[in-house]
């Protein structure tokens, strides 16, 4: 359930965000010199010796002239090769990103290995949970890391309590409702209809909010990664048995019939935003999202308290945004992993992010057309796994 974020405050550490995503801010991709984060690994590790004349770089199928390298670790600049210019800009902008239906052990695991091993003194942070968007003050160091950590560990588990409660609570009206008996059970059909649209405007994602959130990310300096831990969602659903025994029951009630099948046989949730158009947002921006697929059963999976009564259970349901954002993952450099441990699928991609090289090359007959140009990066000699953003925008 990705929402609009309400402001809030935690004190010491973190405040709320505002203005920037009132933005309405044009990007200019340069028509000097194109940049390109590129990691390059052999099996699980990334690979550090190579060298300009390693890499081929190519835009729309059409080969490339490369006019210099960096090799970057953490924020610094480790070796340069090739023509000598302005160092770029490597300073960090993280994003922790939560969409979760409850807050498990494995989160305090997460944010001690971002407190502990990679968060560094000028580093940027904005955390986003399901209720609200937070970005941490720059004198956010000055107070101890633990302190930090603890500040936000709470204001996490609140804002994932406080967004889950509304969803069970509708949950459990839906529950109700279908049990009522003084109703008939097209009528009860209706109203599981209704509830299930409230379900969905609860986890809805918004086109606009994502491509706003990419264009604010896109005016800070530096490189930007996004680490989105999603959990996979469950919805109520009519017993599978007894859907079959009602519809076997009812076949000479066609309205019942187009009914069931409508909510229960052919029901599918779609995708609600232009995946190709967040793809192409966030590659030209060069932000980087990792998204983590959190596969543990949510407390959501028991909520039908009283499955006799109700004859409904909890199935689910998160192959839209499973499948949407893992294609905005590899468009944009990152990786997908899923796993039951948000920890471990963490640590998986902080290995995968923390190291880069910075290709940068002159588009050969560059037009600013507002048309999107497709990137290739290959390394010459070697079985190497590469990920790097999907192109850019010619603006």
């Amino acid at each position: 359930m990705i929402k609009k974020w309400t402001l809030l405050v935690i004190a010491a550490g973190l405040c709320a965000a505002a203005g920037p995503f009132a933005q309405d801010l044009q990007h200019v991709v340069s028509v000097v010199n194109i940049e390109i984060p590129v990691r390059v690994f052999k099996g699980d590790l990334f690979v550090d010796h190579l060298t300009l004349r390693d890499f081929e770089v190519l835009e729309n199928g059409v080969p490339q002239t490369i006019e210099s390298l960096y090799l970057v670790k953490k924020a610094e600049i480790m070796r340069e090769d090739g023509k000598k210019g302005a160092p770029p800009q490597v300073s960090r902008q993280f994003v922790l990103f939560f969409e979760m239906s409850e807050y498990m052990p494995e989160l305090d695991r997460a944010l001690d290995l971002f407190f502990e091993r990679v968060f560094l003194p000028g580093d940027s942070l904005i955390v986003v949970t399901p209720r609200a968007r937070y970005t941490m003050r720059p004198d956010a160091l000055s107070v101890s890391r633990a302190k930090l950590k603890d500040q936000l560990r709470a204001k996490l588990r609140q804002d994932i309590l406080a967004g889950n409660t509304e969803y069970l609570g509708a949950i459990r009206d839906l529950e109700t409702a279908m049990a009522n008996d003084a109703v008939t059970l097209l009528e009860r059909l209706d109203l599981y209809s209704t509830y299930l649209t409230k379900l969905e405007s609860l986890r809805r994602v918004d086109e606009a909010s994502l491509l706003q959130f990419g264009e604010y990310l896109k005016t800070t300096p530096g490189q930007k990664t996004v680490y989105l831990f999603y959990q996979k969602e469950f919805i109520p659903k009519l017993n599978s048995k007894l859907l079959e025994r009602t519809m076997t029951e009812n076949q000479s009630d066609m309205a019942l019939v187009l009914k069931l099948m409508e909510n229960f046989q052919f029901f599918t949730r779609e995708v609600r935003f232009d995946i190709d158009a967040i793809k192409r947002a966030y590659s030209d921006s060069s932000i980087t999202i990792h998204f983590l697929y959190v596969t543990k059963t949510p407390a959501t999976d028991i909520a039908i308290t009283s499955p006799n009564r109700t004859n409904l259970e909890m199935a689910e349901q998160s192959e839209d945004v499973y499948s949407a954002f893992r294609e905005i993952a590899g468009a944009t450099g990152g990786i997908s992993d899923s796993s039951a441990n948000a920890a471990a699928s963490f640590e998986r991609a902080l290995g995968a992010s923390e190291n880069y090289y910075l290709i940068y090359y002159k588009p050969k007959d560059y037009k600013a057309d507002g048309g999107f140009r497709e990137l290739k990066v290959n390394v010459k000699g070697g079985d190497y796994r590469i990920t790097h953003r999907a192109g850019y925008i010619a603006k």
